[in-house]
């Protein structure tokens, strides 16, 4: 994991040197700060620095408790990390509900706010339906 996390943060280091230079190219152009570009370019660094400080905060502890993974090491073999993965539903079809209401949300933002009204309770719902689907009926564990 620590060699996602030294990718995220390197690729959040470059975005931080390409909001310097599109900040001082902006400012030399235009004489005012373009603000699109330099928000969209300042919230990817900080999402990639967190998104890789976590990365590296789980691979130190899981290094303390169980030693280098598999893809760490130089001597790791593929077949080290055989085993289960997790549970991914083969038959659901709440993603594709809560894709629809985000859709429709989406769409809200342009047509109405109404729109986003109702859509946002339907991503509510199906998120909701989607998170407790394993507790009902035949599924029910």
């Amino acid at each position: 994991m620590k060699t996602q996390a030294y990718l995220f943060m390197g690729v959040s280091t470059f975005f931080g040197l390409a909001a310097a230079l599109y900040v001082y190219w902006s400012w030399q152009d235009t004489g005012a700060i373009e603000w699109t570009g330099t928000t969209a370019l300042v919230v990817s660094i900080g999402f990639g620095w967190m998104i890789g400080f976590w990365l590296w905060q789980a691979a130190r502890r899981s290094e303390h408790f169980h030693g280098l993974p598999a893809e760490e090491r130089l001597d790791g073999e593929i077949a080290e990390n055989a085993g289960e993965y997790g549970f991914f539903s083969p038959h659901s079809w709440w993603p594709m509900f809560v894709a629809l209401a985000v859709a429709f949300t989406a769409v809200g933002v342009a047509i109405g706010w109404w729109m986003v009204i109702i859509g946002g309770f339907a991503v509510i719902l199906t998120s909701i339906g989607w998170v407790f689907e394993y507790y009902r009926k035949e599924f029910q564990h």
